[in-house]
């Protein structure tokens, strides 16, 4: 536990979407804990979104790494912001910085021994932990391994859900889906082992159709497939489209930021997508959720919190999935939230 009645605490997640959105539940933990205290983190510039407008974090810090720079943002210059956000923080005194990555971050440990909080809490046998935890296990849930840092301050139970909070939708975007259900359809993935063929995405929009009145909202990366920095999806999305034809609604979405892809998610009343980040943030956005796993753990990755069908393949390739199969799924899926069923 802290010493501190109202600890300053900082919380360091700096890797990929879904491993913030699985810190969520520790952040929501922490806070309900310490209504009075001071909570911050410090992410980057790619995954800070998940973190708008979360009610339970005081200030929200993000670094933009070189590669990530925007048009017209030289290297120096993030460089230096980067240099004077970290001076800022060092003069803050925290009570307690948390490495929350559940395996050995030596660099982050130094970054956070270098802000001079009066203890630091991570992960691995790294010099510098003043509260030290054995590194993730594949056996657990990423939440589950994050949330074992809630021990540590004296917090029992299962980890609550993980959050993401969308913008309040504004005209038109909200008001052409209002009264339909509306299911998600996110064709990209970034593993080749998770990217399910584009004509079983028609097939099964055109199966789900006809099931009863629905409008689907088909997601996915903008860009060129053999665009080298950023891959994206827009022939697969138009061979989607043509295969469904006329008679279903399709509404096309692609999404080239986070924050476009948390509003479009919001707007949805179901989900089927590969594993990977936006699985994550329609879990903490409260989604039911159809999930098409390849080449990863299951145990570990799967949505939290949330309803959901998983399906994986013994040869951890998601192109043996049938159509039939995620149809399966999805039905199973809407007889355990018929209030939200078309």
């Amino acid at each position: 536990m802290s010493p501190h009645p109202n600890p300053k605490i900082l919380i360091i997640r700096r890797d990929n979407i879904g491993d913030l959105v699985c810190t969520t539940p520790l952040i929501t933990a922490l806070r309900q804990h310490y209504p009075n205290g001071w909570l911050g983190a410090l992410v980057n510039s790619y995954n800070a979104p998940v973190l708008d407008r979360n009610p339970d974090l005081d200030e929200v810090f993000i670094y933009t790494k070189g590669k990530h720079r925007g048009h017209g943002e030289s290297l120096p210059s993030i460089l230096w912001q980067r240099l004077a956000m970290m001076f800022r923080l060092r003069k803050m005194h925290f009570d307690d910085v948390i490495v929350a990555t559940p395996a050995a971050r030596p660099q982050d440990i130094k970054l956070a021994h270098w802000l001079r909080p009066k203890r630091i809490v991570g992960f691995g046998e790294s010099e510098g932990l003043d509260i030290s935890l054995s590194t993730g296990s594949g056996d657990r849930h990423e939440v589950e391994n994050v949330f074992r840092i809630a021990a540590s301050y004296g917090i029992g139970g299962p980890p609550p859900a993980c959050r993401v909070f969308a913008a309040a939708a504004t005209p038109p975007a909200r008001g052409v889906l209002v009264g339909t259900f509306t299911i998600g359809i996110h064709i990209s993935a970034r593993k080749a082992s998770q990217r399910w063929p584009a004509e079983r995405f028609a097939e099964t929009i055109r199966t789900i159709a006809a099931r009863g009145p629905a409008r689907f909202l088909l997601l996915w990366s903008p860009g060129t497939e053999d665009n080298p920095l950023h891959p994206g999806d827009d022939a697969k999305a138009q061979d989607v489209i043509a295969g469904v034809g006329t008679g279903t609604t399709v509404i096309a979405r692609p999404t080239q930021t986070l924050p476009e892809l948390i509003a479009a998610l919001a707007e949805c009343d179901a989900l089927v997508c590969a594993d990977g980040g936006a699985m994550h943030v329609a879990a903490g956005l409260g989604l039911p959720i159809i999930c098409l796993f390849g080449n990863s753990s299951a145990t570990q990755w799967r949505p939290w919190g949330v309803p959901y069908r998983l399906l994986q393949k013994q040869s951890f390739d998601v192109s043996d999935i049938g159509v039939e199969e995620v149809v399966n799924a999805f039905n199973e899926l809407l007889a355990d939230i018929p209030a939200r069923a078309p």
